[in-house]
């Protein structure tokens, strides 16, 4: 009996023994499937995050999409595309050619020290302004402040030439105009309408406002820009009387120096 229930015992116990190799082969097979599934999920989301890296560092930016814009020109432009802007009778036979990047601050200081009595010169009739701009700090500074700045005179224009002068103005003075070394201002649309508010055409100008978040302009920004390249202009501000290069220290007394009778 004692050796029979013995017996009994220890295949029992070697069952036991088994069963429970048995179980954890399993366990250990199942750990080995969700150890290999995560890894693969792990290795999905890297491949994933990867991929969407490159399809944003292919991705063309907004102001390169902007290229392919349809061309919508601001009221009161000139020229081809109406990448110009004219100031004073347009039938003058004196002209005055200011070129200018609005993040410039070489610009900055000749509008802040002489831009008024240009503008009165154009004013008077003695000549007309025609208005050059291009953005070529933007690639020099970093930042998109000089394209955004330039699609917002747009806009300007668009309302009338008095708001396009006063905005011109605005953006170049001492007060509002951002430092070289500074913040890429200019970059945001709200800073550019938020500035439009001490200009009394375009404060609370809906479509004014309307024509900077939606980027209206910005096509027109980039064409402007061109026409400034290929005109071969290598630094700003440069001035141009009827063809000539005057510069800017004692522009006004050059001007009248120069004036076709």
């Amino acid at each position: 009996m004692s050796s029979r229930n013995s017996k009994a015992s220890k295949a029992a116990a070697r069952e036991r023994l088994r069963a429970e190799r048995e179980r954890e082969a399993k366990r250990a097979k199942l750990r080995r499937q969700i150890f290999v599934g995560v890894g693969v999920v792990a290795v999905l989301a890297v491949a994933g995050g990867v991929a969407v890296a490159v399809n944003a560092a292919n991705k063309p930016s907004y102001w390169e999409s902007a290229k392919k814009d349809k061309l919508v020109k601001p009221a009161n432009t000139s020229g081809t595309n109406g990448t110009t802007i004219v100031v004073g009778d347009a039938n003058n036979k004196n002209n005055l050619d200011l070129y200018e990047d609005l993040r410039c601050p070489a610009c900055a200081q000749f509008e802040q020290t002489s831009g008024a009595d240009v503008l009165k010169g154009a004013k008077d009739g003695k000549y007309k302004i025609t208005y050059h701009f291009g953005t070529f700090l933007d690639g020099n500074l970093g930042g998109t402040g000089s394209k955004n700045a330039l699609s917002a005179v747009g806009a300007a224009a668009n309302v009338s030439l008095d708001a396009f002068e006063a905005y011109h103005t605005l953006l170049y003075s001492k007060a509002h105009h951002p430092e070289e070394s500074g913040p890429d201002l200019f970059a945001k649309d709200e800073n550019m309408i938020k500035l439009a508010q001490d200009v009394p055409a375009l404060k609370d100008n809906a479509k004014f406002q309307a024509d900077v978040k939606n980027g209206t302009f910005d096509k027109w920004a980039l064409d402007s820009s061109d026409a400034f390249n290929a005109a071969g202009i290598q630094s700003t501000p440069t001035i141009k009387l009827n063809g000539k290069a005057l510069t800017a220290d004692g522009v006004m007394d050059q001007i009248t120096a120069n004036l076709k009778k």
